[in-house]
């Protein structure tokens, strides 16, 4: 069992940056691919990113790429989304997540965290 908690959303303007943060609870949290997913308004929720295990490898969806940087502490069980450049509709509701069997389905959520790009 996995618990995840999100933090550092906010509300920020068009160009800015905000750093989001995921606390995993529990001695596996290694064992885990973790992601960051969201939902826009109106919107089904979307793939962002992904890293390995060991952080070694990093995935993107086409719309961040080269904005979003997702990185992982394992020491301190926690993931990480650097968003820069913002735009409007990054608006979302940033979700956490873990998988054990990526690229399968993500096994843990987190409730998520709200970021709000003002234009």
């Amino acid at each position: 069992q996995v618990q995840l908690v999100e933090s550092g959303g906010g509300l920020v303007q068009a160009g800015g940056s905000l750093r989001l943060s995921c606390a995993a609870s529990g001695r596996t949290f290694s064992m885990y691919v973790m992601g960051w997913f969201r939902q826009a308004p109106g919107k089904e929720r979307e793939f962002g990113a992904a890293i390995s295990l060991s952080g070694g490898s990093t995935y993107y969806a086409d719309s961040v790429k080269g904005r979003f940087t997702i990185s992982r502490d394992n020491a301190k069980n926690t993931v990480d989304l650097q968003m820069n450049s913002l735009k409007p509709e990054d608006t979302a509701v940033y979700y956490c997540a873990a998988s054990h069997t990526w690229p399968g389905p993500m096994d843990y959520w987190g409730k998520g965290t709200l970021v709000t790009v003002s234009s």
